[in-house]
């Protein structure tokens, strides 16, 4: 049961993560996202953020969710961290904009099957 609570609370982690980098860009498109290296830096944290809390979910749950990509999540934390001179505005912004809203819409259902 520990185990189940701590997975639900890394995926509300994710959550909230996908929302602070929604809230941090809202007004902006890209042009102004690359002007603005406090969002980048923002959306940067938030990233990670997200990263390592997919990297603390169990496998049982991974499992049974394996339509999420959480390969593809841990990687983009260890290029954040690790791989740090890799990161480009552009990168950042294609992620935020082509895979977040699926990833909170799945992130969501999780929740409601697993609370």
């Amino acid at each position: 049961m520990k185990r189940k609570s701590v997975d639900i609370e890394r995926i509300q982690h994710m959550i909230d993560a996908i929302l602070k980098i929604d809230k941090f860009t809202e007004d902006m498109d890209f042009a102004a996202f690359l002007v603005n290296e406090m969002a980048q830096y923002a959306v940067i944290k938030n990233f990670e953020i997200i990263g390592e809390a997919a990297y603390q979910i169990s496998p049982d749950l991974k499992e049974r969710y394996s339509q999420v990509e959480w390969r593809k999540i841990e990687g983009m934390r260890h290029i954040l961290v690790h791989d740090y001179y890799r990161i480009n505005a552009e990168l950042l912004w294609n992620t935020k904009e082509e895979k977040l809203n699926d990833l909170n819409i799945q992130l969501l259902d999780i929740m409601d099957n697993e609370s």
